[in-house]
């Protein structure tokens, strides 16, 4: 078990730092309203575990430590939407539509509305 935390820490730290170089850069050569770093990570993020699962299964690797340290560390530090993404496809796949428009719409406005509360008990 502590090897496995081990490898999610690092690919996780990974992820975290390339998020910060992917705003970074962005950020750099666009300035609107637009919140484009985070859409293009988020983006990003989705093809990037959606490509490494299907590697991974395609080499007999889904249970391996390479999807503790890219998946759930790499893409989990990079962003926890691409983990989002790949639940609600799982959802589709596996004919439970229902339940992933339910997630898909309980997670965007309970998100948004957990923001706006945290705001306003901290003031």
């Amino acid at each position: 078990m502590l090897k496995t935390i081990i490898y999610i820490a690092i690919g996780g730290a990974i992820g975290s730092v390339l998020r910060y170089l992917t705003s970074v850069f962005v950020n750099k050569y666009w300035s609107n309203q637009f919140p484009l770093a985070t859409f293009i990570t988020n983006v990003l993020g989705c093809f990037i575990i959606g490509f490494l699962i299907g590697i991974l299964e395609k080499n007999n690797l889904a249970s391996s430590h390479f999807k503790w340290f890219l998946i759930t560390g790499f893409c989990g530090g990079y962003t926890t939407f691409s983990t989002f993404g790949y639940e609600n496809y799982s959802l589709f796949q596996s004919n439970n539509s229902i339940l992933a428009f339910g997630y898909i719409t309980l997670s965007i406005v309970l998100g948004v509305f957990a923001v706006w509360l945290g705001l306003f008990v901290s003031k």
